[in-house]
């Protein structure tokens, strides 16, 4: 899930919410939504998870899968809706119909009260500063790769860094160890 540490780093925070219409709680009173840090923010780039929340899930075929979604009443969906105002997209199934909506707003996050990850303060909401369209879910998924391949190539370039030293450090034990016959 994203990180945001540091003095002000939760407060204006440039996010988006994906909403499908089906994600209502069963009691019909809240409504889930993926909330992500854009990626454009300038928290975002090198994150390697931007959504606020990811737990893990073990499915019945025994893969994991992260759930992201977090419910919100309907009054703070209406919102995060009005901050948006037009800085929507619609998301479409892989036949053409729209099965949920993005919404581009801006607000500050707090850790969830219950559960795991952050959470909208709804009361704080306002428009983003930045424009969706039907690029952005996949920019989205382009920078979080790309922050997971530098942190992996990071990874292996301090492993080789430190791995030559351990093996001159062990053929230097070799060589003062050995009695020199004269």
């Amino acid at each position: 899930m994203a990180l945001l540490k540091g003095r002000g780093a939760m407060t204006g925070v440039n996010l988006i919410a994906i909403v499908r219409k089906k994600g209502f709680t069963r009691d019909g009173k809240s409504q889930y939504a993926d909330i992500q840090l854009d990626a454009r923010d300038l928290r975002g780039p090198n994150q390697t998870n931007l959504h606020l929340k990811s737990d893990p899930v073990r499915g019945e075929d025994g893969k994991v899968r992260h759930n992201n979604g977090a419910p919100y009443s309907i009054s703070q969906m209406e919102e995060i809706t009005k901050a948006a105002g037009s800085n929507t997209e619609p998301i479409l199934d892989k036949d053409g119909n729209e099965v949920g909506t993005v919404y581009g707003f801006k607000g500050n996050v707090m850790p969830s009260t219950r559960g795991t990850g952050l959470v909208v303060n709804t009361k704080s909401v306002e428009a983003s500063e930045f424009e969706v369209d039907s690029k952005t879910l996949d920019n989205q998924l382009t920078s979080m790769r790309t922050a997971r391949r530098a942190e992996a190539a990071a990874k292996e370039s301090q492993a080789q860094a430190s791995a030559p030293e351990t093996e001159s450090e062990q053929a230097a034990e070799v060589e003062v160890d050995q009695p020199t016959a004269g």
